[in-house]
């Protein structure tokens, strides 16, 4: 006990800055607590005190770590995190009178589940009430569905003997379906780490669940502070692996009560349409992700064609003209180009014409000056400009000349505040040329900031394209309809197919935010969309009628006959 009492006190001065300690016992974990802890952004933020010195049956305890006020009791634990989380009005149903009345209801109703003779008459009165329903109140989650769901899972009754209850069908599907949702998963999953993978919310031996975690902190990370980008390029529709990054970044931001870019990278205007803009702000509506700000880099055009001419005057960028193939070999064998140490006068003359569109201008390209004998090949003198006549799907004609990704991203991302970039891990070697050259755009420009590089793992699917190039090359020779088509990764493709957005959103969080690249099968997407559809789809079985043979049952149960 004294050992233990020493640990608790350890553990408390780790988390002087928490929001709050909760204490239970270790056998009668509030799982419905900890799972509205973990929906309104505050899992990483309570100090979980399990012990084994108090009764079984002792309420938790919670006490709120800003003014020292205390509270006790299962349900008082789970409407604090609720109010103190960001979704308070989604839980309560704030906006509907009677449904924030029946969500209180169904709380005191949580209290009283406990073993008893009539427990089994109370659960099969739920599950008649869910046999039409998805949720216990309204059309979505609420503290309802969390409060009762908490109940059960903290009993190893139900586990054991009453969910195994054939006559329970709909409650148990309801219970799986709440179960597979990530920050539920993620609750169970903690708490049956900690007891050495013995037993999860069940009071069982079970296998280990896929759960991601993002139990990570972001470098230099401040609440309130926080700025994250998604930057896809309106090339193409969003595909799965767009739809993982677009929730990071949302996660994030959402997590340190920051808020989120999304910036159009419109640098290609041979690829880019008005008709994938509008696309992918549908896709992001329907993964229901909302940013704060909508930005594009063509916005910034102006200002980076400055920042160019800068550049080249203090000798950092150069005008080339070198043939792509050459200029390919010589960034393969680390050999410098003959127009490196071209005059500043020259480069400056060549940058005019490419402006302009001239012949002249369209043979050269812009250059900027790294290390062309770096072992890392992508900081050897990267083009950071090129010429493009096609019209922009914004600016039209208005210019002729456009920045590269490698150097736009490093100057937007600066000038737009981000404080944290989340990139693939696919862009890890292109992190020191992502430094490099915000480096030298601070020395023309000492005001931009530094940008924070967080780098996550790639959405692989197993025997699946993803490139957006060759995805284009399916629409256009006609061998699909469109990028909606139901065979494809993108977002439209699988809800045409029959993916429901929470099963996408509940994969996508539960690959976490490791660093490590996997192939993930998509039986195991479909497994999840069953779980969620299962407790609203009914189950019919029908014969033809013309070909129907009837039946004449003799001596057969009296309800039958």
């Amino acid at each position: 006990i004294a050992a233990d009492r020493g640990a608790r006190r350890e553990s408390k001065s780790k988390a002087k800055m928490s929001l709050a300690s909760m204490e239970f016992h270790e056998r009668s974990v509030p799982f419905g607590a900890l799972v509205c802890a973990q929906l309104g952004g505050l899992g990483a933020e309570v100090e979980k005190v399990a012990r084994k010195d108090i009764n079984t049956k002792d309420p938790p305890q919670l006490v709120v770590k800003a003014n020292g006020a205390r509270f006790e009791g299962a349900a008082t634990c789970l409407r604090y995190f609720a109010r103190a989380g960001s979704m308070k009005s989604k839980l309560f149903v704030d906006e509907n009178p009677v449904d924030a009345c029946q969500v209180d209801q169904w709380i005191d109703w949580s209290v009283v589940m406990k073993p008893g003779q009539g427990l089994p008459e109370l659960l099969k009165k739920i599950n008649e009430f869910l046999s039409t329903r998805d949720f216990l109140v309204g059309g979505g989650l609420t503290l309802a569905d969390v409060a009762v769901w908490g109940t059960l899972a903290s009993m190893p009754l139900w586990e054991n003997k009453l969910k195994k209850d054939k006559s329970l069908s709909s409650l148990v599907k309801w219970y799986d379906a709440c179960s597979a949702i990530p920050e539920f998963a993620a609750v169970v999953a903690e708490s049956k780490a900690k007891k050495g993978g013995a037993t999860g919310a069940d009071g069982k031996k079970q296998k280990e669940k896929s759960v991601g975690s993002f139990d990570i902190k972001l470098v230099g990370a401040e609440k309130g502070k926080v700025v994250t980008r998604f930057p896809p390029e309106p090339s193409g529709y969003l595909h799965i692996g767009h739809a993982k990054a677009s929730l990071m970044n949302q996660y994030f931001a959402k997590h340190y009560e920051g808020k989120m870019i999304l910036r159009f990278d419109d640098t290609n205007p041979s690829k880019e349409k008005d008709e994938f803009v509008e696309n992918i702000l549908h896709d992001l509506k329907s993964l229901e992700i909302h940013p704060d700000e909508t930005t594009y880099t063509s916005d910034h055009f102006p200002k980076m064609l400055v920042l160019a001419e800068k550049m080249i005057k203090k000798g950092m960028l150069y005008a080339d003209d070198t043939p792509v193939e050459k200029m390919r070999e010589e960034r393969m064998e680390g050999i410098d180009s003959v127009r490196r140490n071209r005059p500043v006068e020259e480069n400056l003359k060549v940058f005019k014409e490419m402006q302009q569109g001239t012949e002249e201008g369209q043979k050269h390209c812009i250059r900027v000056k790294l290390d062309m004998q770096n072992p890392n090949k992508a900081l050897r003198d990267p083009v950071c400009f090129r010429c493009n006549l096609t019209p922009h799907h914004r600016t039209g004609t208005a210019y002729k000349v456009y920045p590269t990704y490698d150097f736009a991203c490093p100057y937007v991302d600066s000038a737009e505040g981000v404080t944290h970039a989340l990139r693939t891990i696919e862009y890890k070697d292109r992190e020191a040329q992502f430094k490099w050259i915000l480096k030298l755009q601070q020395e023309v420009e000492p005001s931009l900031p530094n940008v924070n590089i967080w780098e996550f793992s790639r959405l692989n699917m197993v025997n699946t394209v993803m490139s957006k190039r060759k995805l284009q090359w399916f629409v256009d020779t006609g061998r699909v309809s469109s990028w909606t088509d139901p065979r494809f990764p993108t977002v439209q493709g699988l809800l045409r197919r029959g993916l429901t957005v929470p099963a996408l959103r509940d994969f996508i969080l539960q690959q976490g935010a490791s660093k490590n690249t996997t192939n993930q099968e998509w039986d195991k997407l479909w497994t999840l969309n069953k779980k969620l559809i299962d407790p609203v789809c009914g189950r019919h079985t029908a014969v033809v009628a013309d070909k129907r043979v009837p039946v004449d049952l003799v001596n057969g149960p009296a309800a039958v006959c």
